[in-house]
């Protein structure tokens, strides 16, 4: 029973536009097909004339000069007819030398000797035949399918190539079709369906959307208190968190038809397209009410109306975007239609589209937190075959600020690396290794650099390791490497914080400023010069004065003022700024006696300790890798004695990675990456 219904909606799907029945995949061979037909034809019933045409005053001197033996007059107009012999020895008819040799030498071929011509209208031929002795014959057909032909045959070869054309522009899409929606209908498909299950990290948010689910199963259980059924929901969150996977979580747990499609399938080059398929689409749903419609990506269509509109244009997206809100809740929108849709960009919709009444939920798809990270990584390792000393929590803790994406990527990695290391199980280094390349790139040992380059970038980073060692409020560093990386990384530190952070002080973002001046402070005190390898390091901490001063209100010249407009683009180009040039020099003071004043801190402590920075340069040019253990050998126990978790429990050196904090703005992964000199 089940497979004739997946059958049934499989039919059903494919019979929907941009399906396989669609004839987005219509063979090229038909129209091959049907063009040789057609020439064949035309060859046959058109072309079956005689090729050796001549002229109708010649034809009259080849009787006067006996040349013709014998012709048929067709519908009063045509001639055709033969040569004599004498035509052919007189050379009359041309053929090629051979045939003319072989013919003479009594060659069983003879040359063709037909001949036709078109007599002038209202001419008499019949008397001049009969004085030359030249018998005739008289006919009458009628020859109107040829006629037919003639027109029909080129105008439908200009059909098909049109349609040839026409397909190959737009796949999929017909002309009569155009305004139909795109929709992808899935009714009740439990069979390698994706379930609630299969969606970790995300409670708050699961809970959410199980609730919409339920009310479309059981809406008795809601609507005896009087409540009403929920029109619109809105997963918001950044990319790679989940959002279009709890989507198809929903139509997987979900007993109704289940639409969906992108916003970008409303867009269209012809006017009111959009518009159309928004009616078909909720024309298609109220037919199978009750019934889910998803829209991912909907700010290809939600975007605010009238911004960088040209006076007098018309704008088919707010077209769309004026369907879409009159069927969502107007005069005639639908009951039992429940709009489910997804963004990673909900500043720049319209206010009109997130009002109650349209979409009533708002519901907030974020990066998981250390528990959340756990319950994603069981759900991605189900399917691999991991070693028995796997620890997820501790593959948590150095993830944080993942996404669900990246530690689904994280654990393809690692699967990859340990069958290309031909282990028979999944390791914790495989694990580890897979974090690094995500964060610093692939490694590049074959990578020529200078000695003393590379002298430069090993003290760099011992820089970055002891400042982030000795200060109070730094994530411990986990590994120190001059191995390169990636596009311009010739070196790297990585560090991981204690925990998950979502408020962070002055202390803090000074000490993390101070960490990132580490590299460059130690080459002016090992070299007495700096180097270009120090450019990422200054545009971070120029970024993170900056947001101190203007955005956080922690300066002394500018005391708890803000002056980030969230409403307006970060790539406004100025044109939105809302202080004044005296404001601006106030700005710039403030940032660069932050930068100072760390500047003079993070001196001060590598001078106080040089013996570890030579020491640790030395070992760095040696080794290359350093990880926590050998650290902790070289540097001593760290100040505060603060340790993540699973670091220091077994005396097994055990990589580790670092994060970014969730505090940060600029959200940049901790991870050091010096540029060349080049």
């Amino acid at each position: 029973m089940s497979e004739k219904k997946n059958k049934k909606d499989k039919k059903l799907k494919d019979s929907l536009p941009g399906g396989k029945g669609s004839g987005s995949n219509f063979p090229v061979w038909i129209y091959v097909v049907l063009l040789l037909v057609l020439l064949g034809i035309q060859f046959i019933f058109i072309s079956d004339q005689p090729s050796n045409r001549i002229d109708y005053s010649q034809f009259l001197s080849y009787v006067k000069d006996g040349y013709i033996k014998e012709v048929t007059i067709k519908n009063g107009r045509t001639i055709e007819g033969t040569y004599t012999d004498k035509a052919l020895k007189e050379g009359i008819v041309k053929i090629a030398e051979e045939q003319d040799e072989q013919w003479q030498l009594g060659g069983s071929s003879k040359p063709s000797m037909k001949f036709f011509t078109i007599m002038l209208e209202g001419d008499e031929i019949r008397p001049i035949l009969d004085e030359h002795g030249v018998a005739y014959d008289v006919r009458f057909e009628e020859d109107w399918f040829s006629g037919l032909l003639t027109w029909l045959i080129p105008i439908g070869l200009i059909i098909l190539f049109w349609i040839f054309i026409f397909r190959r522009m737009n796949p999929g899409q017909q002309v009569l079709s155009i305004g139909k929606n795109k929709a992808a209908l899935y009714e009740k498909q439990k069979e390698n369906s994706v379930t609630f299950e299969d969606v970790a990290g995300l409670d708050e948010a699961k809970a959410e959307v199980e609730e919409v689910v339920e009310f479309l199963k059981n809406p008795r259980k809601f609507t005896k208190l009087g409540g009403s059924l929920p029109k619109g929901v809105l997963l918001v969150g950044p990319p790679g968190t989940g959002k279009t996977l709890m989507a198809k979580a929903t139509a997987g747990e979900a007993d109704v038809p289940f639409f969906s499609l992108s916003g970008s399938d409303f867009v269209e080059m012809f006017v009111g397209v959009g518009a159309a398929r928004v009616r078909d689409l909720f024309k298609q749903a109220k037919e199978k009410a009750p019934c889910i419609i998803f829209i991912d990506e909907i700010d290809a269509i939600g975007r605010s109306r009238g911004r960088g509109a040209m006076t007098g244009s018309n704008d088919e997206r707010e077209n769309t975007l004026n369907q879409l809100l009159n069927e969502m809740d107007g005069f005639a929108s639908d009951k039992g239609v429940i709009i489910m849709a997804a963004t990673n960009r909900p500043d720049v919709l319209d206010t009109a589209l997130l009002r109650p009444g349209r979409f009533d939920r708002q519901i907030l798809i974020d990066k998981p937190d250390l528990h959340g990270r756990v319950e994603v990584l069981k759900v991605h390792t189900k399917k691999l075959k991991l070693d028995k000393n796997i620890d997820l929590k501790l593959l948590a803790s150095q993830t944080p600020g993942f996404a669900g994406a990246e530690l689904a990527n994280m654990c393809n990695e690692a699967a990859l690396l340990a069958a290309r290391r031909e282990k028979k199980a999944v390791e914790m280094t495989d694990f580890q290794d897979a974090v690094e390349r995500i964060l610093a790139g692939l490694e590049k040992k074959n990578k020529l650099i200078s000695p003393h380059e590379r002298q430069i970038v090993a003290y760099h980073e011992s820089g970055h390791a002891i400042v982030g060692w000795f200060l109070e409020h730094t994530d411990p560093v986990l590994k120190v490497s001059i191995v390169p990386r990636g596009l311009a990384a010739l070196g790297y530190t990585l560090q991981t914080p204690l925990e998950d952070r979502f408020l962070m002080t002055s202390e803090e973002l000074d000490d993390k400023i101070c960490a990132l001046l580490g590299g460059r402070v130690a080459e002016e005190i090992m070299f007495g010069s700096i180097s270009t390898g120090a450019q990422n390091d200054l545009e971070r901490i120029t970024k993170m004065a900056f947001a101190m001063v203007a955005e956080y209100g922690m300066s002394e010249e500018l005391g708890y003022i803000s002056l980030k407009d969230s409403q307006q683009p970060d790539n406004s180009y100025g044109f939105n700024k809302k202080y004044s040039e005296e404001t601006s020099v106030e700005i710039d003071k403030a940032v660069r006696r932050i930068i100072n004043k760390n500047y003079e801190r993070t001196k001060k402590l590598l001078e106080k300790h040089r013996d570890k920075l030579e020491l640790m340069g030395k070992t760095l040019l040696d080794k290359e890798i350093l990880d926590h253990n050998e650290l902790r050998e070289l540097l001593g126990e760290r100040p505060q004695g603060k340790y993540p978790h699973g670091i220091f429990e077994d005396e097994k050196p055990t990589q580790k990675t670092n994060g970014k904090s969730a505090a940060e703005k600029e959200q940049d992964k901790s991870v050091d990456q010096p540029e060349s000199a080049d």
